[in-house]
């Protein structure tokens, strides 16, 4: 396991480097730090930067997170540990931005080096390495219902349009928080979810308070889709992302 190094500030106190994310090549469990994690994604905005409002993929990722655990159909510790999955979904961009695969053959390593991120990235959160095809239709069915409420929330911020069958947004409103706030958020939302379902000791990291929400509160239905999950008119929805 790498070892973070400690520094001082101009008080004297004393504060752990980042171990920033850095090459993917052999990356494991052992070389996350999501302290330094949640900085590179409230840092990152969404859409790649196309848009005149600032919204990171930090700030994204808690509200997905919340509106996922706020799901019917699945028990206490099946519902928090898909909001983790949530939460986590775009950990990969930390180490792959910038990198634009320029061939058939590029493309075909980048995503090798992207599945070892995650299977990394969910080890080190506690979480089994593949998630299951299930939950990832549902986790990408809520991911488009965020697109279409960013897109509603930050209208004529210049976000490119999304191409395909439009999606019904989610009811909570979306309200851009700057990077320092959503690392935070992002932060205290991941020691919430790696903690146990019903308290105790244990995850990744146990404790933290919950996270304050970036958006308004999800109140349990997002944007007033069906809440048994799994049903048929949902699947039958779900697509990738474009």
């Amino acid at each position: 396991m790498r070892r973070r190094r400690t520094t001082r500030d101009e008080t004297g106190t004393a504060r752990k480097t980042p171990s920033w994310p850095g090459d993917p090549e052999g990356i494991t469990a052992a070389d996350i730090d999501f302290e330094a994690l949640s900085h590179v994604l409230a840092n990152t905005c969404r859409f790649r930067g196309r848009t005149t409002r600032y919204h990171s993929l930090a700030a994204r990722a808690v509200i997905v997170s919340e509106e996922v655990e706020a799901l019917d159909g699945l028990d206490t510790g099946d519902r928090k540990k898909l909001a983790l999955h949530a939460l986590l979904a775009d950990a990969p961009v930390a180490w792959m931005v910038g990198r634009d695969p320029d061939s058939r053959k590029a493309a075909e390593r980048m995503a090798k080096l992207v599945r070892g991120i995650e299977c990394a990235v969910r080890e080190a959160a506690g979480l089994d390495p593949e998630l299951e095809k299930g939950h990832g239709e549902l986790l990408r069915f809520v991911g488009r219902m965020a697109d279409a409420a960013e897109r509603r929330d930050l209208a004529g911020a210049g976000i490119p349009a999304e191409p395909g069958v439009a999606f019904p947004p989610l009811r909570r409103r979306i309200r851009p928080v700057d990077p320092d706030k959503a690392a935070k958020l992002w932060l205290a939302r991941f020691h919430e979810l790696s903690g146990p379902p019903h308290g105790g000791t244990g995850g990744a990291y146990a404790g933290g308070n919950r996270a304050a929400d970036p958006g308004e509160g999800a109140k349990g239905n997002p944007g007033g889709m069906a809440r048994t999950v799994g049903s048929e008119d949902e699947r039958n929805g779900m697509r990738e992302a474009a």
